[in-house]
């Protein structure tokens, strides 16, 4: 299936003292990107939500180049890269047409807030996730 693709708009206040985006930002538009990405997987009763929810487990991100101040949006690509029984992983880039400026790897776990452990991913999320699989 093809990667997940996000458009984000480079806010002014995103930017830093150095004149491009700040560092800690980058991981703000690869949250956003994730929370469109698995929309579908988010229970409408919060009960629920709070049963089946994922955290970042580990997240390593390479600085390509500073990313400025732009009227243009900034396109955010998103692929599953692994399915495991309790987690899954993913790579994102940030780029436009012509320049990547980040690339970020990203492990996700399948959590459960209300018993407060790690839990295992469902048919319907492993079916959701595979969607965006190479």
């Amino acid at each position: 299936m093809n990667a997940f693709t996000f458009q984000c708009q480079v806010r002014w206040s995103d930017m830093d003292a150095n004149g491009h985006v700040n560092n800690a930002v980058y991981s703000r538009y690869l949250e956003e990107t994730r929370m469109n990405m698995f929309a579908d997987l988010v229970p409408a009763d919060p009960a629920e939500r709070l049963a089946r929810n994922f955290f970042v487990s580990e997240q390593s991100m390479k600085f390509v180049r500073p990313l400025v101040h732009r009227a243009e949006p900034i396109t955010i690509t998103a692929r599953v890269t692994g399915i495991k029984a309790v987690s899954f992983s993913l790579d994102c880039g940030i780029r436009d047409e012509e320049t990547t400026y980040l690339t970020a790897s990203t492990l996700m776990v399948a959590y459960d807030s209300t018993a407060g452990r790690v839990r295992r991913l469902t048919a319907t999320e492993r079916e959701s996730l595979e969607r965006f699989m190479n």
